[in-house]
């Protein structure tokens, strides 16, 4: 549970982090273009950190390495709260893509082995993974209004004082790790037990990114990619970019017609950050204990369903102008709806990048450090497509590409529905079932 609870107080602090960046940046004078880039400069250090951790944390354990995601966050927002300066913004979003990259696959690597050989566990504790995950970004962009902007009548806020609260923050979860996990939490770092069996058979143990390679080609990993980039692309879309249309002051007048261009305060946009996040997590926790029974890929399914119902209803309340509104109530039910089938997806999509460890159980770390890796890459796509699109077409841009995402998705999925059974094993519900 240290280790749930520490995800949620770190993810807390990376979307405190970026939800007031683009407060920030705002007053900065930033377009959609930097917020776009910084965005994706995030992602590609989190992208290409996590393997190296990933394969770190097999080496030297995934406690250790807990341990430096915390300590690159608490330095990367202190150099924000001290600086304006675009340049050192950027390289502030890649230490704190680093953090990230440190702390996801070795808290995966963690929960891959402690649900080995349980269906049932691990649909739970991915869950709670995302879940904790969600819940940590998603108060974490909720807190990021009234902290910087304040609360209308109620006090000021702190502006980027409050990059020095979310310091702090850091250090809350660091403690987490350091004392909320034992050292004996774990068994002895798994490349070590593997050096050692094949040194007890007389071989050479292979190790490093040769074997990273070799387990990468060799396994069905790579069916799961396209799909999972394109859902990470498409919600990409909806954090920072789509954060920064909803209270960018400057709107272009081509806008006009587009009602959620511009115009809402820190505080508003928190409220409704804190509805969509509670029906995120909702989802999430009903989704992961489905596993048992349902096919991940089946779920995969109806989270893309699920998106694209959801993006409906989004562009009809972006031009709900002239509506009634007992209609624009039914639109935001409608959306309610498909989020919540939305957030089926992730988690799904863990739990078949877990069960591919199964096989490798000695290169849990490495190969869970990919779900970074696909993030990442779906990441910085959304963000710098969607940077584009919104500069020339606002939300309707955001929402155009979304779907284009969505659809690309449903490609490879077929293909990785026909292979499941190799990935998820014998006892899973792709061999059980038959939904």
């Amino acid at each position: 549970m240290a280790v749930i609870f520490g995800t949620f107080t770190l993810r807390l602090s990376t979307g405190l982090t970026g939800g007031m960046l683009v407060y920030y940046l705002r007053d900065l004078g930033a377009d959609p273009i930097v917020v776009g880039v910084f965005a994706a400069l995030f992602y590609a250090s989190e992208l290409i950190g996590s393997p190296l951790f990933g394969i770190l944390s097999d080496r030297v354990g995934h406690r250790r390495i807990l341990l430096i995601g915390p300590l690159f966050g608490a330095i990367a927002v202190i150099i924000t709260a001290l600086t304006s300066d675009f340049t050192v913004l950027g390289f502030t979003r890649i230490l704190e893509g680093g953090s990230t990259a440190a702390s996801v696959p070795s808290i995966l690597g963690f929960i891959a082995f402690a649900t080995a050989g349980n269906e049932l566990m691990r649909g739970k504790a991915v869950a709670r993974f995302e879940a904790a995950t969600l819940a940590g970004l998603m108060f974490g962009f909720v807190l990021a209004g009234p902290l910087y902007d304040g609360i209308p009548g109620v006090f000021e806020g702190f502006q980027h004082n409050a990059f020095f609260i979310n310091a702090i923050l850091y250090g809350v979860s660091f403690l987490i790790y350091r004392i909320g996990v034992p050292v004996d939490a774990e068994p002895e770092p798994a490349q070590r037990r593997a050096a050692a069996r094949a040194a007890e058979k007389g071989e050479v143990h292979e190790s490093g990114f040769r074997r990273y390679r070799r387990i990468l080609v060799g396994s069905h990993v790579w069916l799961l990619a396209p799909t999972w980039i394109a859902i990470n692309a498409t919600l990409g879309l909806f954090t920072s970019q789509t954060l920064f249309q909803l209270v960018r002051d400057d709107a272009p007048a081509k806008f006009e017609n587009q009602v959620l261009m511009g115009g809402f305060d820190g505080a508003m946009v928190s409220a409704g950050l804190a509805v969509g996040g509670l029906l995120f997590f909702a989802g999430i926790i009903y989704w992961g204990n489905r596993f048992k029974n349902m096919r991940r890929t089946t779920i995969i399914f109806y989270g893309i369903v699920g998106g694209a119902v959801l993006l409906g209803a989004a562009v009809g309340i972006n031009h709900s102008s002239g509506m009634t509104t007992a209609l624009i109530v039914g639109l935001g039910a409608i959306a309610i709806g498909g989020l919540f089938v939305l957030a089926g997806a992730t988690p799904a999509a863990i739990g078949l990048l877990a069960d591919v460890t199964e096989a490798y159980p000695d290169d849990r770390g490495a190969i869970m450090g990919l779900y970074s890796v696909f993030l990442g890459i779906g990441q910085i796509i959304g963000s710098l497509v969607g940077g584009t699109a919104a500069e020339f077409y606002g939300l309707d841009g955001i929402f155009a590409i979304a779907f284009l995402f969505l659809g690309i998705a449903l490609i490879p999925l077929a293909q990785l529905r026909r292979y499941e059974h190799f990935v998820a094993g014998p006892g899973s519900a792709a061999t059980l079932s038959t939904d």
